[in-house]
């Protein structure tokens, strides 16, 4: 028996799952242990970190749709077969800031939803929210499956207008969000924002400015700018086929993802 916690995890994946093996599984320093999730479509395999003799630790991968799928301890030693060790049910769920990314991403273009969303900000949640936030969100935002014609501006605007409007990355930019300014920089329509200006003239440039984000501003005014320092915590993907990789960073495990 192996118990997991947390026993879910949102679609998106990269949240910290650790592994209590039972009495007579905490074995020597030669075993490797993987954990192999199978869902109805997908399944993946992760590695896992020993924190002690009895725990380990992974990395939930990003799933594609909300399920309880199937998930097996292997134990794999140098010269023996492969051995499945426990069994346990995991679910993957939609969470809120999952919920999040969607609602931003559908109402790109929506004028009333962004300004919904400049309501909100009224209210200045704490830093260390923020941050959570941030890294929840964007890494939603990385995992929807956006339309191929989806731009940051909304599928109808054009640049060519001088409407002004509020967009996606005056909304990002105004909370200060980092990794989400970063992954909308990379979305088409994402530079182009960077110049519009909402109705009181401000751009996402002036406000990271007047808002004293200088990281923020860096990421958005300097050529070359690389992502965010708080990106490397998080993973890596290289997509090859109907294989994924995926490496993150900040623990060191490796996830495999196949179509099943």
């Amino acid at each position: 028996v192996m118990k997991l916690n947390p026993q879910q995890a949102p679609l998106y994946g990269d949240s910290v799952i650790t592994v209590q093996l039972s009495e007579e599984d905490k074995v020597e320093d030669d075993v490797v242990f993987y954990l192999v999730f199978t869902g109805s479509t997908v399944q993946h395999c992760t590695s896992t970190r020993k924190i002690n003799p009895g725990s380990l630790e992974t990395i939930s991968p990003g799933h594609d749709c909300c399920e309880t799928v199937k998930v097996a301890l292997c134990a794999s030693r140098e010269g023996h077969p492969v051995l499945v060790v426990a069994e346990e049910s995991f679910q993957f769920v939609q969470d809120e800031a999952y919920d999040a990314a969607q609602f931003l991403a559908t109402c790109a273009g929506n004028q009333q939803a962004l300004n919904f969303t400049r309501f909100l900000d009224r209210s200045r949640p704490p830093a260390a929210d923020v941050d959570f936030l941030d890294e929840k969100v964007a890494l939603a935002f990385r995992h929807l499956k956006l339309p191929a014609e989806w731009n940051v501006l909304g599928a109808e605007q054009s640049l060519t207008e001088n409407i002004p409007r509020e967009t996606l990355m005056h909304f990002a930019v105004r909370l200060g969000l980092l990794r989400l300014t970063w992954f909308l920089l990379q979305q088409p329509g994402g530079r182009g924002a960077l110049s519009i200006h909402n109705n009181e003239g401000a751009t996402p440039v002036s406000l990271a400015l007047e808002r004293g984000y200088q990281k923020l501003h860096q990421l958005l005014t300097e050529e070359g700018a690389r992502e965010p320092d708080s990106w490397s915590t998080l993973s890596h993907t290289v997509h090859s086929g109907d294989y994924s990789v995926k490496h993150h960073r900040g623990l060191g495990v490796y996830l495999l993802t196949a179509e099943a």
